[in-house]
């Protein structure tokens, strides 16, 4: 679990199970992130709820801070768990793919080929 997770409510009521529903959801992206990034990682979720031409919409934006960078997903639907779905896969992707380019086995790889080169 991510340990440091804020949940934001503009213009909407955070009922429990919504704040619920986000940290199972959110909170559980620490699966994909590298290990020495797990102890610093930090996310805020913004829960926004407007009114366009009489239609309620939902809008879900995720901060998340990681050494190094900074990741942010938006997303707006008609419904605000639907809304939270969508935002988590997004993540889980854009976490996929700094794990590839920041996880230590990699550099660890890149090491031992610089230096099978430099032999031969």
């Amino acid at each position: 679990m991510i340990q440091k997770l804020e949940i934001n409510g503009v213009h909407a009521v955070l009922t429990d199970d919504l704040k619920k529903y986000i940290t199972k959801k959110i909170g559980k992206l620490d699966r994909y992130m590298p290990r020495h990034a797990r102890e610093s990682a930090h996310a805020e979720v913004f829960v926004k709820e407007i009114m366009i031409k009489k239609k309620k919409e939902c809008i879900c934006e995720v901060v998340l801070h990681l050494p190094g960078t900074n990741m942010m997903t938006k997303e707006a639907t008609m419904n605000m768990f639907a809304a939270i779905d969508i935002v988590e896969a997004k993540l889980k992707n854009q976490l996929k793919k700094y794990k590839e380019t920041h996880s230590s086995l990699r550099i660890h790889r890149r090491v031992l080929l610089r230096l099978r080169r430099s032999e031969a």
